[in-house]
């Protein structure tokens, strides 16, 4: 892969606070914005503002990417505003007033236009919710200031130090250093609104579960939460570590069980057996028209007769653990990077996947991360389960977990493909890769159909 694909040029757009001037290079061909070159697959508002530290002595607060088509793939566009000096100045920047641009100042005409459409989005109302809170030149100096009241009770102040992962007009994330522990603010949008609520509804009702949540904004759909003292799961290859981690999933969805309406009210993904019914026919129809489209074999296509089969066997599972194990709260994407690990405490992150349905389709993906980490070693995988089914055996009876156990395998993969929406997504079935990659789903869920009776252990007496 060329150096090229991997990295991409960014523009950099830096207003000053009122949005009067706007810092740029000149030369003897012209103005310039500031430019910085970032790997293109990492956090983009992260690497922007390292860079700008680094290379041209400046502290900016990202906004947004303007909405403007480049023919040159190259480089990009982002706009910030100036938030402080980093020591002196390793680059010649210049605040330039925005009323002295024109288009025959700037080396890259295009240049002048990205600056006029930028500055009228960040000077949007207030009242302008389609925009977004976060594309306002005065936003960072208001959560600042939200934060710093929140914090205040608890003798806690920030002290200017702060890390900005990500940059959207709707979203953001930021840890901000203070007096004592650090903390995180954390804003969502369209399409993933629904975090805010479900976030909230779990510090409530399961504090121990989450960090502590100091404050929230709706707003903003923002909230503060205390820095949690330990590590990323993924960071940890201990057996011991991961059991924790199942231990604490399973010990989190047996204290929801009762409690999930208001998981449902607040947005979570509704995958109980009778919704997920629903979704069996339509769902093989696409994947029908899926197997039809593929050009090379291998692998195998299903035919319609093993499709039919299949959803067979996904009604009968869902009578399964319809009958045996009820409605608990699940994460979508319990991946390791979202499980915070201490001695004798777990918490978990990043919400926005949750729903309501059967609890073992979560320990089923958590169980593939473990897979990656660990390799095919059987006996550690039934370590792991065994941690996580313990845990439901004094809930529910022996048979009713066994019987959960062989089923899920299947059924996870049937509520992430159709319950958590990829196979109703249009757009993406015309890209080829993605249309693989459910043809691919489509064959696991076939094999593991057929592994149900194996699987289904004796069970204790």
């Amino acid at each position: 892969m060329s150096e090229q694909s991997d990295h991409v040029i960014y523009r950099v757009l830096v207003f000053g606070r009122e949005g009067t001037e706007i810092l740029l290079t000149r030369s003897d061909s012209g103005v310039q914005f500031p430019e910085v070159t970032i790997p293109r697959w990492e956090r983009l508002a992260e690497n922007i503002t390292s860079r700008m530290k680094q290379e041209w002595g400046v502290e900016v607060v990202c906004l947004f990417e303007p909405d403007w088509p480049l023919a040159d793939e190259t480089f990009r566009y982002i706009v910030t505003r100036h938030w402080r000096v980093c020591g002196s100045r390793p680059a010649p920047l210049q605040w330039i007033p925005v009323t002295e641009l024109a288009a025959n100042l700037f080396v890259n005409f295009d240049d002048f236009r990205v600056v006029h459409e930028s500055l009228a989005k960040c000077r949007q109302s207030p009242s302008d919710a389609e925009i977004g809170a976060f594309a306002r030149l005065s936003w960072f100096e208001q959560v600042c200031k939200w934060a710093g009241q929140a914090l205040a009770p608890r003798g806690l102040h920030l002290t200017g130090g702060f890390r900005q992962l990500n940059a959207c007009t709707t979203f953001s994330l930021i840890r901000f250093e203070t007096n004592g522990p650090a903390v995180w603010f954390k804003a969502v949008g369209k399409p993933k609104e629904r975090e805010f609520s479900i976030t909230v509804s779990l510090a409530q009702l399961f504090p121990d579960y989450v960090p502590e949540l100091l404050a929230s904004n709706l707003l903003w759909n923002g909230w503060l939460t205390s820095e949690f003292n330990g590590a990323e799961l993924v960071e940890r290859r201990e057996l011991e570590v991961w059991k924790l981690a199942a231990k604490r999933l399973a010990s989190l969805q047996i204290e929801s069980l009762g409690k999930v309406m208001q998981f449902r009210g607040a947005g979570a993904h509704d995958l109980n057996p009778a919704e997920l019914s629903t979704m069996i026919d339509p769902f093989l129809e696409i994947i029908g028209e899926l197997m039809a489209q593929q050009s090379k074999i291998p692998p195998s296509v299903l035919t319609q007769q093993e499709l039919a089969s299949l959803g067979e066997h996904i009604n009968d599972a869902l009578a399964v653990i319809d009958h045996w194990i009820p409605e608990a709260l699940g994460h979508l994407d319990p991946n390791p990077g979202n499980i915070m690990i201490a001695p004798g405490r777990c918490v978990f992150l990043d919400w926005a996947e949750a729903y309501v349905g059967h609890a073992f389709y979560t320990f089923e993906y958590l169980l593939e991360h473990f897979r990656h980490t660990f390799g095919d070693d059987e006996q550690l995988k039934r370590e792991l389960t065994e941690s996580y089914a313990a845990q439901w055996r004094d809930t529910v009876s022996c048979r009713a977990v066994a019987d959960a156990l062989a089923v899920t395998p299947l059924l996870a993969v049937f509520a992430y493909a159709a319950g958590g929406g990829l196979a109703w997504d249009r757009e993406s079935l015309r890209q080829p890769s993605f249309a693989g990659y459910l043809r691919g789903l489509a064959r696991r869920m076939n094999r593991e159909a057929n592994r149900i009776i194996e699987r289904r252990p004796q069970c204790c007496m």
